[in-house]
C-alpha cells in the first residue's frame, strides 16, 4: 500500500471518528434538554400543588376563622343576654319592692291618722252639745260657732265627712242600730233619729253612726 492510499484511509478514518463524537454529543444534548424539560414539568407541576395545597389551607383557615368568630358572638351574645336578665329580674323586683313600701307607707299613715282622729272625735261631741246649750245672740256663743265651722272645715281638708244617717235606709256598714220605735208612718227599715253622728275617713269608717230606727 502506497503512502498516499494510507493517508487517505487514515483521514477517513478520523473523519468518521468525530462524525460520530459529534453524533454523540449531539445525543447526550438531546438528552440533557429531554432531561431539563422533563425537571421542569416536574418542577411545575410540584408548583402547582403547591399553590392549591394553599390555597386550600387558605380557605380552611378562613373558615376556621368565621367559626371561630361565630362563637365567640354566641357566647358574647350569651353573656349579653344573661347580664339583660339579672338586670330586668332586678328592675323588676325594685319596682315591687317600691310599690310595697309606698303602699304600708300609706296603710301606716291612714293608721295613724284614723287613731288621732277617733280621739278628736269625742272633742267635736263635747263642742257640738256645748253649742246646741248656748242661747242665741251671745257674742261669745257666735265665736265659738265659728271655730267650729273652722274645725269642721279643716276636718273635710283632711278627709273626714259626716255619714248621712236620718231619714236614709239603715245600714249595717255604716250605721250602728241602738233603739227600735214602731211607727206605721214611717217605713221599714229607716233611720228616724241620730243619736251619734259617724264619720267616715276617705273610704272607710272611722266611727258608725248611732242611731234609731223605725220598725
Amino acid at each position: 500500500m502506497s503512502k498516499e492510499t494510507k493517508k487517505k484511509v487514515s483521514d477517513e478514518n478520523f473523519d468518521t471518528k468525530e462524525s460520530v463524537e459529534e453524533e454523540e454529543k449531539d445525543s447526550s444534548k438531546g438528552e440533557k434538554s429531554d432531561d431539563s424539560k422533563d425537571s421542569n414539568d416536574v418542577k411545575e407541576d410540584s408548583g402547582e400543588s403547591n399553590e392549591d395545597s394553599k390555597e386550600d389551607s387558605s380557605v380552611d383557615n378562613k373558615k376556621s376563622s368565621k367559626k371561630e368568630k361565630k362563637e365567640k358572638k354566641s357566647k358574647h351574645q350569651a353573656i349579653i343576654d344573661d347580664l339583660n336578665d339579672k338586670v330586668m329580674r332586678q328592675m323588676a323586683e325594685f319596682e315591687n319592692f317600691r310599690k310595697r313600701t309606698e303602699k304600708e307607707k300609706g296603710q301606716m299613715y291612714d293608721m295613724g291618722a284614723k287613731s288621732i282622729l277617733e280621739k278628736i272625735l269625742p272633742v267635736v261631741d263635747n263642742f257640738e252639745r256645748g253649742l246646741d246649750s248656748a242661747p242665741e245672740g251671745d257674742s261669745f256663743a257666735d265665736g265659738m260657732k265659728m271655730i267650729y265651722k273652722q274645725l269642721m272645715t279643716s276636718l273635710e281638708e283632711a278627709g273626714v265627712k259626716e255619714i248621712e244617717a236620718e231619714g236614709e235606709e239603715f245600714n249595717p256598714d255604716y250605721h250602728n242600730a241602738v233603739m227600735h220605735v214602731e211607727d206605721e208612718e214611717l217605713g221599714e227599715n229607716v233611720v228616724v233619729e241620730v243619736l251619734q253622728k259617724g264619720y267616715m275617713y276617705n273610704d272607710t269608717v272611722l266611727r258608725h253612726a248611732m242611731v234609731k230606727v223605725a220598725n
